[in-house]
């Protein structure tokens, strides 16, 4: 059975919630001054960019924006069989005693949030970091919440959050795709475990 996409996002809700997110950085952190953004690649990198040029808009004030890559981070990378792609990490800025933002566009058990705090420690001591991405889909493995959300969309586990992006696929959407036949397993699973503790 072929998976269903759905839009959940289009290029105006992307605008709106990256709009509010650049607000809700500036109110949390009174001001740009402090504040530095670092998005992880590789659509994190454009996101950080657009909240940028946002802030800009609104303060008159450019802030740092650096990018970076965690794939020698990820505590996973060891037992995989395949080398990761390894990119480039631009961070040419200070990051001792600043209010630094990670951006990233999908949140999902953490695991990719948790190699760029172990990444960003490397470089100094911030005096904050914060989390901000576009979604939120909820299946943590690690506590990890982030500061800004630009939209809490559920999801199964198996369900695929595709986030696409003007500067890296020619229009901006976030797709969700659902794996029609996981779920199909999922819910004879739970069929089948039910009726066997009625017969009990």
């Amino acid at each position: 059975m072929p998976a269903k996409n759905d839009v959940v996002m289009d290029a105006k809700k992307i605008s709106r919630a990256l709009t509010r997110i650049a607000h809700e950085i500036l109110e949390h952190n009174l001001g740009p001054d402090s504040v530095v953004l670092i998005g992880i690649l590789t659509r994190g990198a454009p996101l950080a960019r657009r909240i940028a040029a946002t802030i800009e808009d609104i303060e008159g004030v450019q802030v740092p924006v650096g990018l970076m890559d965690i794939s020698l981070y990820r505590d996973d990378v060891h037992s995989t069989l395949a080398q990761p792609i390894v990119q480039r990490t631009d961070i040419l800025f200070e990051v001792v005693d600043r209010n630094v933002i990670i951006v990233d566009d999908v949140l999902f058990t953490g695991r990719t949030v948790r190699s760029a705090l172990d990444q960003i420690v490397d470089f100094g001591r911030p005096r904050t970091i914060q989390l901000a991405v576009l979604v939120d889909r909820g299946h943590r493995e690690l506590p990890i919440k982030a500061d800004y959300v630009g939209a809490n969309i559920p999801t199964a586990k198996s369900d695929r959050v595709l986030v696409q992006l003007d500067e890296k696929d020619g229009a901006d959407q976030v797709r969700l795709e659902h794996d029609e036949k996981a779920a199909s397993a999922t819910k004879t699973g739970k069929a089948a475990k039910s009726k066997t503790g009625r017969s009990k």
